[in-house]
């Protein structure tokens, strides 16, 4: 279920990002968005914790489950109050730290690829994966309002 969600929202999120000028399309994706969103970070609370990987990365990935749905709500407060630019924020703030799946995945590959240590590495693209992308989004989506 986690990866499903998941996956989905990594495929959703561009097309709730390039719908926002369009209601009629926007507003339903994201509401399938924040589901999958839901269903995504929540499964992946469990997976974390019982996760093979070293405690820094499951902690990295525990953390980006509860960020990914405090970053959800937060913008679903915001759009309800009618507060469209920080709104906005949020919700960029949020796809940032879903593109952590994609950071993870390139920097496993690397470091199976050039056989540089896994573990150590593992365990910062488990936060820096996140966490980094989290923050651009923040700033582009502060510059933009």
């Amino acid at each position: 279920l986690h990866m499903l969600a998941s996956g989905l929202s990594l495929l959703l999120i561009p097309l709730v990002v390039f719908t926002r000028r369009d209601r009629s399309w926007h507003r339903p994706l994201g509401r399938a968005t924040a589901v999958c969103v839901v269903a995504g970070a929540l499964t992946a609370l469990p997976v974390a914790i019982l996760s093979e990987s070293v405690a820094m990365a499951r902690a990295g990935f525990f953390a980006q489950g509860v960020v990914w749905l405090v970053l959800l709500g937060l913008g679903v407060r915001a759009i309800r109050a009618r507060r469209v630019g920080e709104h906005a924020r949020f919700m960029l703030a949020m796809a940032g730290v879903a593109s952590g799946a994609i950071w993870v995945r390139l920097t496993t590959t690397a470091a199976t690829t050039w056989d540089l240590p896994f573990d150590p590495l593992y365990s910062c693209a488990a936060w820096a994966g996140w966490m980094v992308p989290m923050m651009v989004a923040w700033r582009l989506a502060r510059r933009v309002q």
